[in-house]
């Protein structure tokens, strides 16, 4: 079998793009995204999204996504950016008359609407984040409290964290300095801790200002990575809600910075961020 991908990359999470808008399933299985997402072996990649057809009238397409383990996360905050950069290069190339610039993506965190605006960066109302224990999931709150500065034991220390869901679960921990973490041994930890039914992202946070954090990352299912779109929304939340930061500013990640925004007006995150494309191929 061949197939045609593009490989897109948002402050350097990258990913396999593959136009699946034909079939309602992924034409490649999990094992086969793995294979890709190998660096040595395949493409490489953090993951594999799939352009597939809409669910529903409210919807234009639908997004679905493997991690180079083969995990299927709720969503992906660069990744869906990168999935509308690649919808747009598909309309043009198509000869759609009039490209669409905003795009109704139906995800498993539910409907996504990313835009293209004119500086060519891709703003994408990422909804509400959730905050009950429940709804992340985790056991470091009762299921309807929220988890805000609750001590956990990981490794050889006790870790004050901040959950948040943007769809996906996240801890969150504020760090003096974020680049003294040893994230390969502490990320793991922090993923599969018991604490975490579903597992979870952790991001380590470094507050240089209140309109400006560091952040490194840990993801779920796809380890270190440069940048995490849904991780950068997670720690804003939990900035706010530690009175740490603004309800808008710049979170630095290792492949650049994201502007991040949760809206007193009507409580939703925006997030606002390039994606590029590296090349396209046929394997």
């Amino acid at each position: 079998m061949s197939i045609e991908f593009s490989k897109y990359h948002g402050l350097g999470n990258d990913f396999i793009l593959i136009d699946n808008r034909d079939r309602d399933e992924p034409r490649l299985d999990r094992d086969r995204a793995v294979n890709l997402c190998d660096r040595h072996f395949g493409i490489g990649a953090d993951g594999v999204i799939f352009a597939l057809p809409a669910v529903n009238s409210e919807t234009d397409y639908t997004m679905r996504i493997f991690n180079s383990d083969g995990s299927e996360p709720e969503m992906c905050g660069n990744g869906i950016r990168c999935l509308a950069r690649f919808l747009a290069d598909l309309e043009t190339t198509q000869g759609r008359e009039t490209p669409r610039s905003t795009f109704r993506i139906h995800t498993l965190a539910g409907t996504i609407v990313p835009e293209i605006v004119a500086d060519g960066q891709v703003r994408v109302d990422m909804g509400t984040p959730h905050l009950l224990a429940r709804e992340i999931p985790t056991t470091l709150a009762d299921a309807e409290e929220k988890a805000i500065d609750r001590s956990i034991d990981v490794g050889d220390c006790q870790w004050s964290v901040t959950c948040v869901s943007m769809g996906n679960p996240h801890c969150i921990t504020f760090v003096e300095d974020v680049a003294a973490i040893d994230l390969e041994k502490i990320g793991p930890l922090f993923e599969h801790h018991p604490a975490f039914p579903q597992r979870t992202n952790v991001e380590f946070v470094e507050v240089v200002a209140r309109d400006r954090l560091k952040m490194r990352v840990w993801e779920r299912g796809a380890g270190i990575t440069l940048a995490c779109g849904t991780g950068a929304c997670a720690t804003l939340v939990a900035g706010v809600l530690t009175e740490r930061c603004d309800r808008a500013a710049t979170v630095e990640l290792p492949g650049g910075p994201l502007a991040i925004e949760w809206s007193s007006g009507d409580g939703r995150i925006y997030m606002t961020g390039p994606a590029e494309c590296v090349f396209t191929g046929r394997i």
